[in-house]
C-alpha cells in the first residue's frame, strides 16, 4: 500500500493559497482515481483506492501544514506503510509557478511541513512531488507570501501542474521515482 500525502492548511480561509498545492493535487487526483477523500481519520480526511495493482491512500492531514507529520504518522503505522512508500506533494518557493520536481529522498529544504514528517518519520528516505510556487518577492513575509492565492494567469498554470503531479504520483508508483524524475524534472511550465 501507499500512502499518498498532498499537504496544506484546512479551512476554506486557505483554499487555493500556495501552500495548499498540495491538496489541490490530491483533489486531481482523487477525482481522476474516482477516489472520494471524506473519511476522517488519521487527522485528515483520506479516502482509499487503486493505482494499477496497487493499493493507495490519498490523506490531506487536517493538523496545519507545520504538523503534517502527526498524520501522516498516524496513518503510516496504523497500514504499516514504510517511508518509501509515502509520496509527499507540497509546495516548493525555488521553482518557477507550475514547475515540478519530483525526489526519492531529501531534506526539508526549509519547509516546516516536511521538517515535521521527517522528525515524526526518523528519515528523509521518501518520495516527494515538489510543486513550484514561484519565489517570495523582496520585502514580504514568506508566510504571507505562501498563504496567498495566485493571480488568475498563474492559476491557470498551476491546474495544469496538479494534473501534472497527479500524474507523476501515478508514474512514481507504476514506473518507480527515477522514471518519474525522467519525466517531470526540468520540465516547463507551459
Amino acid at each position: 500500500m501507499y500512502l499518498i500525502a498532498g499537504l496544506g492548511n484546512p479551512t476554506k480561509e486557505y483554499e487555493k493559497t500556495r501552500h495548499n498545492v498540495g491538496f489541490d493535487t490530491i483533489d486531481v487526483l482523487a477525482d481522476k482515481l474516482g477516489i472520494s477523500v471524506t473519511e476522517k481519520k488519521h487527522k485528515a480526511l483520506c479516502g482509499k483506492g487503486m493505482i494499477g495493482f496497487e493499493k493507495v491512500l490519498l490523506l490531506k492531514p487536517q493538523t496545519f501544514m507545520n504538523l503534517s507529520g502527526e498524520s501522516i504518522r498516524d496513518a503510516a503505522d496504523f497500514y504499516k506503510i514504510d517511508p518509501e512508500q509515502i509520496i509527499v506533494i507540497y509546495d516548493d518557493i525555488s521553482l518557477a509557478v507550475g514547475q515540478l520536481r519530483v525526489r526519492g529522498k531529501g531534506s526539508a529544504g526549509g519547509h516546516n511541513g516536511i521538517k515535521n514528517i521527517i522528525a515524526h518519520l526518523g528519515t528523509q528516505e521518501f518520495p516527494r512531488v515538489k510543486v513550484g510556487v514561484g519565489a517570495k518577492p523582496d520585502r514580504m513575509d514568506l508566510a504571507d507570501y505562501v498563504l496567498s492565492r495566485f493571480s488568475q494567469t498563474d492559476r491557470g498554470v498551476m491546474e495544469d501542474a496538479f494534473k501534472d503531479a497527479a500524474d507523476a504520483v501515478e508514474m512514481i508508483i507504476l514506473d518507480g521515482t527515477a522514471a518519474a524524475m525522467n519525466r517531470y524534472n526540468g520540465k516547463k511550465p507551459v
